[in-house]
């Protein structure tokens, strides 16, 4: 099976969104924090339903 580049990439991004949070959580910057975490991760999910979508056509 071949590896989905799309996939690792959106993964190990939100794995520096995640840290980055961290950070801003520590400072204080909740709002932003818990906006960006949202964000940031989504771009895993969206791809994962999209595969799944293609794969069923």
């Amino acid at each position: 099976m071949k590896e989905n580049i799309i996939l690792s990439k959106t993964f190990n991004f939100s794995l520096l969104i995640i840290k980055y949070c961290e950070l801003l959580h520590e400072q204080k910057r909740f709002v932003i924090s818990n906006q960006l975490l949202k964000s940031g991760t989504s771009i895993g999910a969206n791809d994962k339903r999209s595969t799944k979508f293609r794969k069923q056509k």
